[in-house]
């Protein structure tokens, strides 16, 4: 079983769908597991994702671009630039020694913004409420996607969760169990545990 060591607090975990569960097993004097939150990942471009390049001093090479489905976009001057996977910085770099043949010392500083992380999608499907595909604007991980969905149905299986996740041209799968978090049980260890989703990634609940 695949895991991610970014963490949680319990009560933002469960807020979503498991609140009526949590109202009546809690005890009134029982203590939430408080997990200490992990610094946050840095945003790395997908394919669909609405970036734009300023280059300083020239303004003609300004640009609003979405990238390719190929994970690349083309910049004058530079050419094909890859972009998936990518920090901003990094792609800065790129197309600042792409530009540095066309200027005589020092290249002008190159600055690239996320606009829209538009690809940044995920699907969920099966025994749920609301299946879809969502577009959520920032990082979530198993729980939250499901929440998403609308929660699982009073038929879902819980402790036999697939996460279908495309790795190059292959695709792998991650099983997980939530049945225990759904009722309240939830440990630290079990807190941290909770996969983070990725993009492209597809949440099957039986």
């Amino acid at each position: 079983m695949h895991s991610t060591v970014k963490t949680w607090s319990v009560a933002a975990l469960l807020t979503a769908f498991a609140a009526p569960a949590i109202a009546q097993d809690a005890k009134p004097d029982s203590k939430p597991i408080v997990v200490t939150a992990a610094s946050a990942r840095p945003y790395t471009i997908n394919p669909g994702d609405q970036i734009e390049v300023y280059v300083w001093g020239e303004e003609r090479l300004q640009r609003s671009i979405r990238v390719l489905p190929d994970g690349t976009f083309s910049f004058p001057l530079v050419g094909r630039v890859v972009a998936q996977g990518m920090l901003p910085e990094q792609i800065e770099t790129a197309i600042s020694n792409g530009l540095s043949s066309q200027y005589r010392g020092q290249p002008p500083q190159v600055t690239v913004s996320v606009l829209a992380p538009a690809g940044f999608t995920f699907s969920v499907i099966g025994r749920v409420r609301s299946p879809n595909t969502f577009t959520p604007g920032r990082y979530v991980n198993l729980m939250e996607a499901i929440g998403m969905a609308g929660g699982p149905d009073e038929f879902a299986n819980l402790d036999n969760i697939t996460i279908i996740r495309k790795q190059g041209n292959e695709l792998t799968s991650i099983r997980f169990r939530l049945g225990g978090a759904m009722k309240g049980n939830l440990s630290e260890a079990a807190a941290r545990a909770i996969p983070q989703i990725q993009t492209g990634d597809t949440v099957i609940v039986p």
